[in-house]
């Protein structure tokens, strides 16, 4: 992908004009001296700026969504500002592969990707030249005046400069290279893992899939009714509703402060729906944050205890279920150290993964996560499924899902879940209780979507989040 390291010096454009080397540094400026804070749209280039050199640094951890949220109110930008910020952050991340590619090229010593701030800084305006209706003038000024704001990156504003007017100089040539994303905007690791489990046809549609993005859809909490009419939305096979291109704020749709319907990801709805969940029943939700599946069970007449290991997500759950006129029992806490009174009719396990199903709309995903962490994750799995499976009473049953597309976090692990574990045996999911997509149900009965799946004539209205659910049986 031309991915150039370049630890010995600053790296200068090819093809750029060779100027004299800069003079002695001056005294550093005050931001404001530096930069006038009153330039439009700086604020929020800022914000961007600095969230992805955050996250391609040392904060790989941090989800971009927290990222962009926390910055946003630090910086107290508007609404309009912040929606800047993350229009720009979120393009960068879809398409860093090819954007890494596009300026390796255009830079005679490659890439530095030790200089996350760098690589952030030419990045994020190179995706505004060629993603965002964004005028060139203003991309290629308002970084360069970054750079010069920032003590780090002083010295590289000419760097800058001529990059980012050549991208503008060459836009057309560039987009015309962007045809392959598997190979030219997917890490390697994670391209060579998708050909391997589902063959390159489906590999690449993956990541086609990726470079679409999402739509939004929505759970309903009662009878569809003519909701998707009000709401402008297709309704989807699998039951939930997916919006159109929206003009408004989603709190702002009918329905959203009556709390009659949630926004959640088609896929990501199915496994609760799988559990079957009746009025009365108890129902243990594992790792329960944000909250969708809490609502689908409670929706259902269950008694659900909700449970996951963060005090801040638990306390949005419990706005949206307030909001929705829902109930349940929620407790802050580790999973694995959770001793009910008596085991439950139905435990819901929706286990931290690798979250690379969810590229689509969390494109950070693909760039954050190593593979590394799938060992740690994998090895976590397994604690929390057998934990699970001591919290189901004789009869009861267990629905194990994660939205990951490696096989290490969904099918392999039930597979060595069920070899360790004779009191278990998997329950499989039928085509009635998809829509009818087969083709989301593999060969044992497990669930598996992939983003490809439910392909549309807009590539927006199509795909769903990779996810794989196994439902499962205490043989009592």
């Amino acid at each position: 992908m031309g991915r150039g390291r370049n630890a010995s010096g600053p790296a200068r454009a090819a093809g750029a004009t060779k100027g004299p080397r800069p003079g002695p540094k001056s005294p550093p400026k005050s931001a404001p001296e530096a930069v006038e804070a009153d330039v439009a749209g700086l604020a929020a280039r800022r914000v961007a700026h600095a969230v992805v050199a955050d996250l391609l640094g040392k904060n790989r951890a941090l989800a971009l969504e927290d990222a962009l949220a926390q910055a946003s109110r630090v910086a107290g930008l508007d609404a309009g500002d912040a929606g800047l910020a993350r229009a720009i952050a979120t393009v960068t991340f879809r398409r860093l592969g090819f954007l890494r590619r596009a300026l390796a090229a255009r830079m005679e010593q490659g890439l530095p990707e030790d200089k996350p701030r760098l690589v952030a800084l030419l990045a994020t305006g190179a995706a505004q030249i060629l993603d965002l209706a964004v005028p060139d003038h203003a991309a290629v000024d308002l970084a360069v005046r970054l750079a010069k704001a920032d003590p780090q990156a002083r010295h590289l504003a000419g760097l800058v400069n001529a990059v980012l007017r050549r991208v503008v100089r060459e836009r057309e040539a560039i987009l015309a290279e962007c045809d392959d994303p598997l190979e030219a905007n997917t890490p390697d690791w994670l391209a060579a893992r998708w050909r391997e489990a589902y063959g390159p046809e489906k590999a690449a549609a993956i990541a086609r899939a990726h470079l679409a993005g999402a739509a939004i859809d929505l759970t309903l909490k009662g009878e569809a009714g003519d909701w998707a009419e009000r709401l402008g939305a297709a309704a989807l096979p699998t039951g939930s509703l997916r919006l159109g291109d929206l003009r408004v704020p989603v709190s702002e749709l009918p329905g959203f402060a009556d709390g009659a319907w949630w926004v959640q990801d088609a896929a990501a709805a199915i496994p609760a729906r799988l559990l079957g969940a009746q009025p009365g029943e108890r129902i243990a939700d594992l790792c329960a944050a944000p909250g969708g599946k809490t609502a689908q069970l409670a929706s259902r007449g269950a008694v659900v205890t909700a449970l996951d290991r963060s005090a801040p997500r638990l306390e949005r759950l419990s706005e949206n279920l307030a909001r929705l006129g829902l109930t349940a029992e929620v407790v802050v806490g580790d999973a694995l150290a959770f001793e009910p009174p008596k085991p439950f009719d139905a435990v819901l396990l929706d286990a931290p993964c690798s979250a690379t199903g969810t590229i689509r709309r969390h494109p950070d995903v693909a760039w954050t996560k190593t593979e590394s962490d799938l060992i740690r994750l994998h090895l976590l799995q397994a604690r929390l499924l057998d934990k699970a499976a001591t919290l189901v009473r004789p009869g009861g049953r267990l629905v194990y899902c994660t939205c990951s597309l490696e096989q290490e976090e969904g099918e392999r692990q039930v597979a060595a879940f069920l070899k360790r574990n004779g009191a278990f045996e998997r329950v499989p999911v039928r085509a009635d209780e998809v829509g009818g997509l087969d083709g989301v149900i593999n060969a044992d009965g497990d669930l598996r979507t992939l983003p490809a799946h439910l392909e549309g004539s807009d590539s927006r209205r199509g795909g769903l989040d990779g996810f794989f659910a196994s439902r499962l049986r205490h043989k009592g």
